[in-house]
Order: C-alpha cells, then structure tokens, then sequence
C-alpha cells in the first residue's frame, strides 16, 4: 500500500464530495466535474490496486487477508457503482449519491491502510 496514493485518493474524494454536496444543495445534476472527478479517483483507486496486488504476489501478506482484499475489491467498485446509480437518477439527488460514495471511498481507504500497516505489510 501506498501512503502518499491513499493521501491523494482521499483529496480527490472530499472534493468530489464537496461537488457532490455543492450540486445537491444548487439543486443541479450531476454534469461531466462529477465524471472527471469520479474518473480520476478510480484511476488512483486502480493505481492503489496494482501496488497492493504487486505487494501481496511479492509475498507481503496482511494478517487479516481475507478483509483486505473484500476492502481492496470495494474500494474499487465503489466509485463506478456510484456513478452509475447517480446516472439513472435524474434529480437533484444524483450529487449526494456521488457524494456518499466519495466520502465511503475515502473512509475505506484509510481502513486499508490501517490493515496493512498494523500487520506490519
């Protein structure tokens, strides 16, 4: 795991739930910020992903593998899944769904960290 990507994976997910919020409270859809904003956090959360993967085939193995990899394949879906319900959502509500998805990406983030830290990965 990489610390300085999580750091950098977490900036771009409270901004993107601050447009997120931002578009919500203006009672706008979401618009291509959203997009870009969710694409480049899933380019560091794939990014985190080959780091990580890299380090486990490596032969680095978190204690609590078995969370870590549920916590890796997560995070990573999270930001598309997101996204995609945000899309077929046609209200003003599509932000927060962006939002809440951000915030749980970078809450997620550093719950990997912390897993694979503390078993000394």
């Amino acid at each position: 795991m990489s610390t300085p990507l999580v750091v950098a994976a977490t900036a771009v997910a409270v901004a993107l739930a601050v447009l997120g919020g931002l578009s919500t409270a203006l009672r706008r859809r979401i618009g291509s910020a959203h997009t870009t904003g969710v694409v480049l956090l899933e380019a560091l959360l794939v990014a985190q992903a080959v780091v990580a993967v890299v380090a486990l085939a490596g032969g680095e193995r978190p204690a609590e593998l078995a969370t870590f990899l549920a916590y890796l394949v997560s995070v990573v879906l999270l930001p598309v899944a997101g996204l995609l319900w945000a899309r077929t959502e046609p209200t003003r509500w599509a932000g927060t769904v962006v939002g809440v998805a951000a915030l749980a990406v970078a809450v997620m983030l550093w719950r990997l960290l912390d897993l694979w830290e503390v078993t000394g990965g």
